[in-house]
């Protein structure tokens, strides 16, 4: 078991805007919300990455680009390209799509250097990388496959979910199952319909090492809340 401090979870969650229609406005909020709580890194869409940067120069919030997203259907060049305009504006993490044709045609040789590309481009800048698999579209051996590119290529990080896919989001056996998937060196994103404390602790518990959420502030809340009542300033799990 391991033992978790408020800050300790807190530090586990990628505060999420992924809106396409949010504002400057929600940026700021989004910002000062992360900085308030010391969340790990806000999440949004590439074209806020400057605006983002701008907002949380000079603290350890980390500003994530999501990139291709959430459809993962564009092509290697142009991830690549959008990857490095992303870092140029000051995207210091990477949340990346699979391409989802290739990936269901059986195409495993683009799947990989798809993400080899990403990753080299990432690993040079010295930034993480994440790969996001959206899970609930994929049958369990395209999940495994998915999982064995990365134990090659080694992102920093496998994520479940966009959390925009009809289909769902993160689950329990996802993570479970992408965790005893790839080496230690590969940690697990859960992202995708993580929404209350019970679910958010029980991803932790199964292996999850970074949280993707709009709703941080309520899940950290409460598990405050429940912190405060059995006197205590920890968890294990």
């Amino acid at each position: 078991m391991t033992t978790w401090t408020i800050d300790d979870l807190c530090q586990l969650i990628d505060h999420t805007n992924l809106k396409p229609n949010a504002t400057t406005a929600d940026m700021h909020t989004l910002c000062d919300e992360a900085r308030q709580y010391h969340f790990r890194m806000v999440a949004i869409e590439s074209s806020q990455v400057a605006r983002c940067a701008q907002m949380l120069k000079g603290t350890d919030v980390h500003v994530g680009a999501a990139i291709s997203f959430p459809l993962g259907q564009t092509s290697v060049a142009t991830k690549v390209f959008e990857t490095k305009d992303a870092l140029a504006n000051g995207a210091t993490e990477i949340d990346y799509v699979v391409n989802r044709t290739e990936l269901k045609n059986g195409n495993w040789d683009y799947v990989r250097d798809e993400m080899q590309q990403i990753v080299d481009v990432c690993n040079e800048a010295k930034v993480p990388s994440k790969v996001i698999f959206e899970t609930q579209e994929l049958t369990k051996d395209e999940k495994i496959r998915l999982c064995q590119i990365a134990a090659e290529v080694k992102p920093t990080f496998v994520k479940t979910s966009t959390g925009f896919s009809l289909a769902g989001g993160a689950t329990l056996e996802d993570v479970e199952l992408m965790r005893a998937n790839v080496p230690a060196e590969v940690s697990v994103k859960a992202a995708g319909g993580i929404r209350d404390a019970d679910t958010f602790l029980a991803m932790v518990k199964a292996g999850a090492r970074r949280i993707g959420c709009s709703a941080g502030i309520p899940i950290i809340e409460e598990i405050r809340r429940r912190m405060d009542e059995q006197g205590v300033d920890h968890i294990e799990l």
